[in-house]
């Protein structure tokens, strides 16, 4: 007997199923792993709680010895602020690289982009120099002690004491102290450099020399930050600095560059709004060399 004829779906070809592929382990030290985000996040933590204590205790330590060097006379008041906040950049795992010479003349108005309250650490560090901070830094718990022991200086916002802070701050350049401002007026994201404000400016004839400076967040974990980690270090809009600073301690180390461009004279140049470009545009490239991973290279302020 003749054989029945196969229908076409018989006669096609089987599909063999592949085998399954047993899900991916992440490895250990993998590129999640390094930034604290692994299968143990219980490290992290204890990361944050060691440097946390770490940085009260400090802080706690040395600020009865500010108050005692206030006191006193010398120079002493001038260089313990840069030890403090330079232990305070190791005790939270932050590496500081300073590229670029130190002006020599004082006293010296340094200008610099802001994208977080680690800009204080990081410059205090750096730079012997009273910061310039707004008045609402003087009523923060704890904060506002150590700003004050660190002879920083107070502005407002409202235009009745313009003059009269701007004198002050005229005194303090008379005086020899050497002063460390933020001209965007405020933080943001990290990823680009807001327009200078010129009337940050209104004193720099004063000053002996005016020196732009680049801060750029630039490792973390030991490589190379990118545009999706900025917001880990930058502290903008509405974050409040405790859980911020809880998020960043939990991760391993980072690294900051500070450059330092070329110092110029502000006598140098025919106006306040003429200076301002001139250093907004040596900042602003210095920054954007440092973010796109390039070599860091002071620039000359023209």
């Amino acid at each position: 007997m003749q054989a029945l004829a196969r229908s076409p779906m018989d006669a096609a070809p089987r599909l063999r199923r592949r085998p399954r592929t047993p899900p991916l382990r992440r490895a250990p030290g993998s590129f999640g792993e390094i930034l604290g985000e692994g299968p143990r996040p219980i490290a992290g933590r204890l990361r944050a709680v060691r440097r946390m204590l770490s940085v009260l205790l400090w802080t706690l330590l040395c600020i009865p010895i500010q108050a005692v060097l206030l006191a006193l006379p010398g120079d002493g008041k001038r260089r313990f602020p840069r030890f403090y906040h330079a232990m305070m950049c190791r005790l939270i795992g932050l590496k500081v690289q300073v590229v670029g010479p130190r002006a020599v003349e004082r006293p010296v108005m340094f200008l610099s982009n802001h994208s977080s309250w680690l800009d204080i650490l990081v410059l205090g560090g750096v730079l012997e120099g009273a910061f310039v901070a707004k008045a609402e830094v003087g009523t923060w718990p704890l904060i506002r002690t150590v700003a004050r022991l660190g002879r920083t200086i107070f502005v407002s916002r409202a235009r009745g004491r313009t003059g009269t802070e701007a004198e002050a701050m005229r005194e303090r350049l008379r005086a020899g102290d050497s002063m460390i401002l933020f001209p965007e007026g405020t933080s943001n994201d990290g990823t680009r450099v807001l327009p200078f404000r010129s009337s940050f400016l209104a004193v720099a004839d004063a000053a002996a020399m005016v020196q732009p400076v680049s801060v750029v967040y630039d490792r973390l974990g030991g490589l190379p930050a990118c545009r999706r980690d900025r917001p880990l270090f930058a502290w903008y809009g509405d974050m409040d600095i405790g859980s911020h600073f809880w998020r960043l301690a939990r991760r391993p180390g980072g690294r900051v560059t500070v450059l330092l461009h070329e110092p110029v004279d502000p006598r140098d140049f025919p106006n306040r709004k003429a200076l301002t470009a001139a250093v907004e545009r040596a900042v602003a490239e210095g920054a954007a060399d440092l973010r796109q991973n390039r070599a860091p290279l002071p620039r000359r302020v023209r």
